[in-house]
């Protein structure tokens, strides 16, 4: 199954682009599968809670493939949020680097349309148009059978996984404020309630 490929936030010229876009934070995943979806949360409680640069592009990937390389070419920087497999404990967050991407790809997730992001970084790059900037957060789940709602561990690594978001953005100058009354975030497929806390970076 493949979902709807990328929903973004941004307005867009008459050519289909954000002249403006210098980064993208995008959550990876098929929302019908468990933990798998964890991406698409994460995202879609970001652009509920936050306002952002106008450089900046919020965006659900859904299930891409190599078609992830027309999203990232030309960008600064790169924030990419995924459930990932391995031996870490359910919820755990283990964040990726570039570099980190290219000499070894991330434990593989279970779901089989998993991008290949390090071909499509590796394509940019052959293009002159790689990322300066990338971090993938990826989420240790646990259950990634179709019409489960996510694991109490993945839920509970969402907020620090928002925080590592956030942390990075400050890092990079890209600016960004929480709303004083939240958005409905948009996550229909979860049957558990949505806490809609933003939360609170140090100075």
């Amino acid at each position: 199954m493949r979902l709807p490929c990328v929903r973004s936030v941004r307005p867009k010229d008459r050519r289909g682009e954000n002249p403006l876009r210098q980064a993208l934070i995008g959550g990876i995943g098929n929302v019908l599968l468990g933990d798998d979806g964890v991406g698409p949360y994460v995202v879609r409680l970001l652009e509920s809670m936050y306002s952002f640069d106008e450089s900046v592009e919020i965006a659900d990937l859904g299930t891409p493939a190599l078609d992830l390389t027309h999203q990232i070419v030309g960008l600064r920087s790169l924030i990419l949020v995924d459930a990932v497999g391995g031996d870490d404990p359910a919820g755990s967050l283990v964040l990726y680097r570039k570099q980190d991407i290219l000499q070894e790809t991330p434990a593989q997730r279970l779901d089989p349309h998993s991008p290949a992001l390090s071909e499509c970084l590796m394509t940019a790059d052959m293009l002159g148009a790689m990322p300066e900037n990338v971090l993938l957060v990826g989420i240790a789940g646990k259950c990634y059978e179709p019409g489960h709602p996510l694991s109490a561990a993945v839920r509970q690594a969402v907020e620090p996984a928002i925080g590592a978001v956030l942390q990075e953005l400050r890092q990079l100058g890209f600016a960004y404020q929480k709303k004083e009354t939240p958005d409905e975030p948009g996550i229909w497929w979860s049957d558990h309630e949505v806490a809609l806390v933003p939360i609170e970076m140090p100075s």
